[in-house]
């Protein structure tokens, strides 16, 4: 709970102009966004399909959400910036070795995800994510192997039934370990 005291100083700081900037590119962004899928949602053919909507439908209305949004923020910013803007959370600078953590597990998983499989090479990514986020995070005993153990057999168990949904149930093609369809 703020005190009087506290939410004036920051209703003060979110209306000043600097504070702004970021509220307006923000706002800018979303409606530039949504510019962009409306013109992409132009070359997409209207015959309707079936239940009487045809391919344009959801991306002109994706489109046109988000214009209604980007011209929303950037109204906002204009009238005196976002009311009753909580105070930033977190550390002061980035931690660094959080973010190379969680972008090794990306690259990793898009250089091995042919060779070792769809949930191998997706529970290495989860488990080189958590352990990122863990440090970030200060957790105790990050380095433990039961902390690893557990971090890997959860990745397994996401990256698993994923991938049996995606190639029993809907008959896209992920690659596996095996020629089995199970790994």
């Amino acid at each position: 709970m703020t005190t009087p005291e506290s939410s004036v100083s920051h209703s003060a700081e979110a209306t000043s102009g600097a504070a702004r900037w970021p509220q307006y590119i923000v706002g800018l962004g979303v409606l530039l966004t949504g510019a962009a899928l409306a013109f992409g949602a132009i070359g997409i053919s209207s015959e309707a399909g079936y239940g009487g909507v045809g391919p344009n439908f959801l991306p002109w209305m994706v489109s046109i959400v988000l214009m209604i949004c980007g011209a929303w923020i950037t109204w906002e910013a204009f009238s005196g910036g976002f009311r009753e803007l909580d105070a930033p959370s977190g550390a002061d600078a980035a931690y660094w070795p959080g973010f190379i953590w969680v972008a090794a597990g990306l690259l990793l998983n898009a250089a091995l995800i042919t060779s070792i499989g769809f949930i191998l090479s997706c529970a290495l990514c989860y488990l080189l994510a958590v352990q990122g986020l863990r440090r970030a995070a200060g957790q105790a005993k990050v380095n433990a192997p039961a902390t690893w153990v557990t971090d890997l057999v959860t990745g397994l168990a996401i990256s698993a039934p994923v991938f049996w949904m995606f190639t029993k149930f809907l008959a896209i093609s992920l690659p596996g370990l095996t020629s089995t369809g199970w790994i």
